[in-house]
């Protein structure tokens, strides 16, 4: 019976729909990686223009107004992963993302309106209230990226071949969040330079999200739509012919439509997905507070152009770390947990150190903060796409085509409410002492770690397998 590990050889029908199959995945990973890139372009964008839309002369938003826009969004973001990897698994996948980018679009321009118009000057009631709903929906529009596009990339790269180089594959892929966010730095400068108005750092992304949208349209969600017959598809349609005889024996009919979505209740129930959604939760949290704390900490020792600086050095790192994670898992036979286990435990020594640092220098800082984003930013990428793609071909479910979707969106929609609800002791610990808050990260470093451990054991120790001699 064909599997995961059945090459797709041996009749020159199986060859050919090799071939095709090989010959699209470039394409699927080019939209997807993009759609992503587009989400990240968007928001990056935005906050690289917060101080011209506080300027009482310019943008006049109220400080506190954009503080809630960010609470909300972080809200309507986690929500959005979780609902929207269901809506992925339920409908076409590829619909979904372009909804996404399309609803992007819409509401940069909607802010767009609110800055031509002066809404928040002009009537600070409505334009206040209007601005947040805006933001409120965004985070919703924003969420499809991730589950959806991983689903999409998981039914696409489903053969032997790139199974066993899924992590790569994955790592590479989710460049897309960091490119993107180079992108938006580099494009609002330029926008400045050009003497063009400030609006155009949001304009300029809401054209591209739609533009990406109709070019998503276009991608196909799966390989069977396209008529490329793989071995899973094969496995699904013999099952289905045997139910269909002894249906017709017994006077029943059949569903043919295939196994139906995965219920949210389901994909708790497949293991590791509740361990992986609250590690990532904590290892998040990390991220999040470096993300949005590591300048201001910096500040403590340098000027804070210095700070800023030093502090993108952290960023560059996380980039190569999911590529080196998956490549590494790869290379050990897929044992992620093992992996991600490591980086872990490395991760708690790096902060350790950094923590006891009395007068920091630049030369040290640099490459404990370059190792640091490596650490962090390789397991928060592969948990979000390879890990959650092993998960989703667990053999409760068979098969990622209606499962992947819901997976990668509980764990990130999970992650993200933990590590939302965790940054809300950031502050009262730096308000006593910047020790205490690296005492908290390496805390929560450990404790995500050790709800892996029953994953890295097993890894690390398989059960013995039973043979039979021929």
């Amino acid at each position: 019976m064909p599997s995961e590990s059945t090459p797709l050889v041996g009749k020159e029908e199986d060859l050919e729909m090799f071939r095709r199959l090989k010959a699209y995945q470039p394409w699927a990973f080019f939209v997807t990686f993009g759609g992503y890139l587009m989400a990240h372009f968007s928001r990056k964008s935005y906050s690289t223009i917060k101080t011209k839309l506080k300027d009482p002369d310019i943008g006049g938003f109220d400080p506190i107004v954009m503080a809630t826009m960010d609470t909300v969004f972080m809200g309507t973001y986690a929500a959005g992963n979780i609902i929207n990897g269901k809506l992925g698994d339920t409908f076409n996948p590829t619909t979904i993302l372009s909804i996404g980018l399309f609803g992007s679009g819409a509401c940069l321009l909607l802010l767009n309106i609110a800055i031509w118009f002066n809404l928040v000057q002009v009537s600070p009631g409505f334009g206040n209230l209007f601005i947040v709903a805006v933001y409120f929906v965004f985070g919703f529009f924003q969420a499809t990226g991730g589950p959806v596009g991983t689903a999409v990339m998981g039914n696409w790269f489903c053969d032997p071949d790139s199974i066993k180089k899924r992590g790569t594959i994955f790592g590479f892929w989710t460049c897309h969040q960091y490119v993107g966010d180079i992108t938006a730095q580099v494009f609002s400068p330029l926008i400045f330079i050009l003497g063009l108005p400030y609006w155009w750092v949001l304009f300029v992304p809401a054209l591209c999200n739609v533009a990406w949208g109709f070019l998503t349209l276009g991608l196909v969600a799966d390989p069977y739509e396209s008529g490329i017959v793989t071995p899973e598809v094969k496995d699904r349609m013999a099952k289905l012919e045997i139910k269909k005889k002894a249906a017709l024996e017994s006077g029943e009919t059949v569903d043919e439509s295939g196994p139906p979505p995965i219920s949210y209740l389901d994909a708790f129930k497949i293991p590791m997905v509740a361990q992986y959604a609250l590690a990532f939760g904590f290892f998040k949290l990390v991220n999040y507070t470096m993300f949005f704390n590591l300048p201001q900490i910096l500040e403590e020792n340098f000027t804070s152009s210095t700070a800023n600086l030093i502090a993108a050095l952290y960023s560059v790192g996380m980039m190569p770390g999911g590529i080196i994670v998956g490549y590494v898992s790869d290379l050990f036979g897929g044992r992620r947990a093992a992996v991600i286990g490591v980086f872990m435990c490395s991760l708690i020594v790096v902060m350790a150190i950094y923590a006891n640092l009395e007068d920091p220098s630049p030369f040290v800082i640099l490459p404990l903060l370059g190792l640091m984003g490596i650490l962090v930013g390789g397991p928060n990428n592969i948990i979000t796409s390879a890990v959650a793609a092993d998960l989703a071909s667990h053999p409760s479910v068979k098969g990622s085509t209606k499962s992947l979707g819901t997976v990668t969106g509980l764990i990130n929609g999970c992650g993200s409410i933990t590590a939302s609800i965790g940054l809300l002791a950031i502050e009262p610990l730096k308000a006593v002492d910047i020790f205490y808050v690296w005492m908290y990260l390496i805390g929560c470093t450990a404790f995500g770690t050790l709800l892996m451990s029953t994953k890295i054991y097993a890894e690390l120790y398989p059960p013995p397998t039973t043979s039979v001699d021929v």
